[in-house]
């Protein structure tokens, strides 16, 4: 794709078209560094404006469900919606195994939504590496929310935290899942508790438990409110939009938004350099220096932080193109 394509892209996006922004989340997931980098530049001073909720939970408390409910919800008021469904990935074909169109498909002829299934590809926190570089698109595309579910909760799957603005924590009555929350360490990361499928028998009596594991928890400036919805009814969905306003609001007075906002680019940032040191690093792999230093560790020769100073001046090109080894000695 010629650089004139991908500002035309970007352009088009800008606009509604989605099939512009359904390319450029294509080149978002493809790998293509040069184009990604262009792509990037030029949405860049077109976004901060899209409220950016993540929506997790255990498996089967209906986060699709809701995540759906939400999405009409949101579209009475007038906003134009973008949806991150993170799938996770199949081991055949590295692609969403679930189909965004068929859970979602009561929006699919409407040109202010926007949904999009992205593949873990096996990345643990619940989320795509794309991810942060799908959100900047459907933000730039003039999305005033995007909605980003996870593929579940555990201890690895709070990451959706450094990536919304406000964090919903989905629960369902009769499981144990006021437990699990908090094993999970899910407490801590939730802006707005919601008890899913709040018809069954034991909704109120998982409120209450989320209500007063809150009590033990760390204090607060923000209190987490806790709401009871029938998503497949669409019960509820209005008090849980104002709850997402309300700490928008919140979150925007005091600074909380611009730190988070902060605080996901540096994990942006990071994880950008960490990608190219991992290629400089796979680029040495078959450096005879390289492969010396792991066979001496392997051999108790070398201990892995020393093998570590070797390698990292090696990676950042501060003593050339290739790995020196000294010998056991340190000559």
């Amino acid at each position: 794709m010629a650089r004139l394509d991908v500002l035309d892209l970007v352009e088009r996006a800008r606009g509604g078209d989605q099939r512009a922004v359904g390319r450029l989340l294509s080149l978002v997931e493809s790998g293509d560094v040069a184009r990604l980098r262009e792509a990037t530049a030029a949405l860049a001073p077109h976004t901060g404006h899209a409220h950016v909720v993540g929506l997790t939970g255990p498996p089967g408390v209906g986060k699709s469900t809701t995540t759906s409910a939400l999405v009409t919800a949101l579209r009475k008021r007038g906003d134009r919606v973008g949806v991150l469904a993170v799938d996770p990935s199949s081991p055949f074909s590295g692609g969403a195994l679930l189909g965004d169109r068929i859970r979602m498909g009561e929006h699919g002829t409407d040109e202010g939504v926007f949904i999009r299934s992205m593949a873990t590809r096996g990345h643990l926190g619940g989320l795509s590496w794309a991810t942060p570089a799908a959100l900047r698109v459907l933000d730039a595309a003039g999305c005033d929310t995007v909605l980003v579910e996870t593929v579940g909760v555990g201890q690895s799957e709070v990451e959706v935290v450094a990536l919304a603005d406000t964090t919903v924590v989905l629960l369902a009555p009769g499981t144990g899942d006021g437990v699990q929350a908090a094993k999970a360490g899910i407490l801590e990361i939730a802006d707005v508790f919601v008890v899913n499928k709040a018809d069954r028998d034991g909704a109120a009596e998982t409120a209450r438990q989320i209500r007063n594991m809150m009590t033990f928890g760390e204090k607060r400036d923000w209190t987490p409110p806790v709401l009871k919805t029938v998503a497949a009814r669409g019960e509820g969905l209005d008090a849980l939009v104002d709850a997402l306003g309300e700490h928008r609001e919140w979150a925007r007075r005091t600074g909380e938004r611009d730190r988070r906002r902060a605080a996901r680019a540096g994990a942006e940032i990071e994880a950008v350099t960490l990608e190219r040191l991992r290629a400089r690093i796979a680029a040495l792999r078959g450096a005879s220096g390289l492969d010396s230093l792991a066979g001496r560790v392997a051999a108790g020769d070398l201990d892995p932080y020393a093998a570590a100073d070797v390698l990292v001046p090696a990676i950042s090109g501060l003593n050339g193109a290739g790995v020196t080894v000294a010998g056991p000695s340190g000559a």
